[in-house]
């Protein structure tokens, strides 16, 4: 049995190598979404499929759980024909990849095994979001795709380097379908560069220690981190937890999907069961395997176990479940191009079942997704084209314990840039950043407010270029939980001149919007989701939120309830004003009916009265309070006459909201049901 402190340091330096291979490929990429955006990760694998380490809160969790996919499909392709100096890449979404940008490459490394012959050893893997990789626009994501086809080039496994030897005739017919020739050149040549850093590293520790020690400590730190995992799920109680999350589709209007999450918890592990979820979309918003058991991972691992390191032994205990032909296990020819916002929404569905085992344990929701965001065209000063990519982040969920971060990236996410920096996107691209700041009122209202979300205005100085996106979050913004309330939506939208243009019909699926010379590019991003009741935030809270702008005197009155006398907070009248705002908010009583849609829950009907004072119809989306926990969203199914101030609703929604029946509940309208919708903050 290998001693406590040899295995401590081996671990320490399998950390120390992943971080070292971060480092290098920052120092030495060619394009700007990696060396400021850091949009990759890194990791050490075994020739198993496990993930023996990553750097935990710089990696991200979508990029690094799948590569056991993807090795797979390398060992399912290749077998026994894996050689030293081979070197394979990957993108497949099919196969385990995430989404046509993300390119995988695999750098096999071998050492003795038990009967001395060479067997595959830990070796390094990088996943690196390429900035283009062909397809119908500048930038390969597009809110327009109907088809894979129209994403990208497909990478099945592909040797790329056979024992030492480049595959010239397969890099070529790659490269020859991208975008940007010398920045996907360089990227691909600072990945090898990368891999081999990490080798070297990973050859010298076997060569000090043993191939044997060092397999035997991968194999002792996995054991450790499912045996703490399996601790955690066992202080659960056992039972079946339901709940669902929603995606924003459609062309022409809202014709939202669903995520149905059944969380099965048994002993020491956990059955995470997404039948029910919607079946794949003709749009860019469908996963392949891999992504969803990452989303459900991702969740359970934060709420259970945070502290511990990240390895294929935590995954142990749990299974996922998910359907063929669903948006969270779609077939050929689905485009997948919103991997990221389909991860993010089985994480909501996944947390929200959660919560209900973990006694209402929550956080507000998060922006949506990846915010993708290409303005693309010629470059008058190279003659090439430009593709300028923009992420922008922004707030994290309230918790129980505090207010979200303002414009961050989000805890399931890796330790990536908020936005690329002014200097570089002037300098690399003919475009001007305007203004960049936080923007007001955007937070979720809460005992605990979300934080903010951003504003970016760039100037696009020069013709022919054209804008898509790709988002979530432009519809239906992020909830708020325990009463409290949403962030505003991301909405990205062009001024031209002293107009407002919406670059699509449904926000956030943008596809090839022509853009004309100095037309601004106006990126506002979501609020998190706030925790709380909102007339219950400290009256000092409010005030530092007033001094610093990132809350209205308008919004303090009429969501907090703090009146202001002279730029002072008047003690007494704010009492006065928040039991007059608690007593106008609009409650009824759940009613179980069996004719509504209990298949996916999101199926509401109304009486004529409430509709009314609720200012939505029939297809508007509404929202059910948890006072402990996450919300329920549902679609009104129907209006029937009356003012009984009753729901009806499918007798899974009262699972969801551990109400029971005859429950009073306030409820929000989220949607009025067309396009000119709620107005955004």
């Amino acid at each position: 049995m290998i001693d406590p402190i040899t295995l401590e340091v081996l671990r320490e330096t399998f950390v120390s190598i992943v971080r070292e291979m971060r480092v290098t490929l920052v120092r030495t990429a060619y394009s700007s979404i990696l060396y400021e955006g850091e949009d990759f990760s890194c990791v050490l694998i075994d020739g198993h499929a496990q993930i023996v380490a990553m750097s935990k809160g710089q990696d991200h969790p979508l990029h690094i759980v799948p590569i056991g996919w993807s090795m797979r499909a390398v060992r399912e392709k290749f077998g026994d024909d894996i050689h030293p100096g081979d070197i394979f890449l990957h993108n497949d979404p099919y196969t385990g990849g995430t989404h046509l940008n993300d390119v995988a490459m695999i750098f096999p490394l071998f050492a003795p095994g038990e009967n001395g012959a060479a067997e595959l050893f830990v070796f390094p893997v990088v996943r690196a979001h390429w900035g283009d990789v062909g397809g119908m626009s500048p930038g390969s994501l597009s809110g327009g795709a109907t088809e894979i086809f129209q994403e990208g080039v497909r990478i099945p496994p592909i040797r790329i380097m056979d024992r030492g030897r480049p595959n010239d005739a397969a890099l070529e017919l790659i490269f020859a379908n991208m975008r940007g020739l010398r920045e996907r050149q360089g990227d691909f040549q600072a990945m090898i560069g990368t891999c081999r850093k990490a080798a070297e590293r990973i050859e010298a520790l076997a060569a000090r220690y043993g191939a044997a020690t060092v397999r035997e400590a991968m194999a002792e730190l996995m054991d450790r981190a499912e045996a703490r995992m399996r601790h955690a799920i066992g202080e659960l109680p056992d039972g079946t937890y339901v709940y669902e999350a929603h995606l924003e589709s459609g062309r022409e209007r809202l014709e939202p999907l669903t995520v149905r999450a059944q969380l099965i918890v048994a002993g020491d592990a956990i059955t995470v069961d997404l039948t029910g979820t919607s079946p794949q979309t003709a749009g860019p918003t469908n996963v392949g395997p891999a992504m969803a058991p990452t989303g459900a991972f991702t969740i359970i691992k934060s709420f259970l176990d945070p502290g511990s390191d990240v390895n294929s032994g935590a995954f142990r205990p749990l299974t996922v479940i998910t359907p063929p032909g669903t948006i969270v296990n779609a077939n050929l020819p689905a485009p997948c191009g919103g991997m990221v916002e389909v991860k993010y929404c089985v994480e909501t569905a996944v947390m929200g079942a959660l919560g209900q085992a973990l006694g209402g344990r929550v956080t507000g929701d998060l922006k949506g997704g990846g915010n993708h965001c290409y303005v693309g065209g010629p470059d008058p000063r190279t003659g090439e084209t430009f593709i300028f990519y923009e992420y922008p982040a922004g707030g994290t969920g309230a918790h129980a314990d505090g207010d979200g971060n303002n414009s961050v990236r989000t805890w399931t996410e890796s330790d990536m840039t908020t936005l690329q920096p002014i200097e570089a996107v002037e300098q690399l691209y003919p475009v001007r950043v305007e203004s960049t700041s936080l923007r007001e009122d955007s937070g979720g209202p809460g005992r605990w407010r979300g934080g903010l979300g951003l504003r970016r205005e760039v100037r696009i100085r020069t013709a022919g270029s054209s804008l898509s996106v790709l988002a979530e979050k432009a519809v239906l913004p992020p909830f708020g939980v325990s009463g409290g309330a949403s962030g505003a939506t991301n909405h990205f939208w062009v001024r031209r001149g002293d107009r407002a243009i919406e670059p699509s019909p449904l926000p956030g699926k943008v596809g090839g919007f022509p853009i004309e010379p100095e037309d601004v590019v106006v990126m506002d991003s979501s609020g998190g989701g706030g925790f709380g009741d909102a007339l219950t935030r400290d009256l000092d809270a409010v005030a530092a939120d007033l001094a610093e702008g990132y809350v209205t005197p308008a919004a303090a009155e009429a969501i907090y309830g703090v009146v202001l006398r002279d730029g002072v907070i008047d003690a007494e009248a704010s009492a006065r004003r928040r039991a007059t705002l608690n007593e106008e908010r609009r409650r009824i009583r759940l009613v179980a009916v069996p004719d509504l849609d209990t298949e996916r829950g999101r199926a509401i009907r109304l009486d004529a009265g409430t509709v009314a004072r609720l200012g939505v119809g029939a297809g508007a989306v509404i929202e059910l309070v948890n006072p402990a926990g996450a919300p329920l969203r549902a679609w009104v199914e129907s209006v029937v006459p009356g003012d009984g101030r009753v729901a009806h609703v499918p007798p899974v929604a009262l699972r969801m909201l551990a109400l029971a029946e005859g429950a009073l509940v306030e409820i929000r309208a989220v949607h009025s049901g067309t396009l000119g919708g709620p107005a955004r903050r």
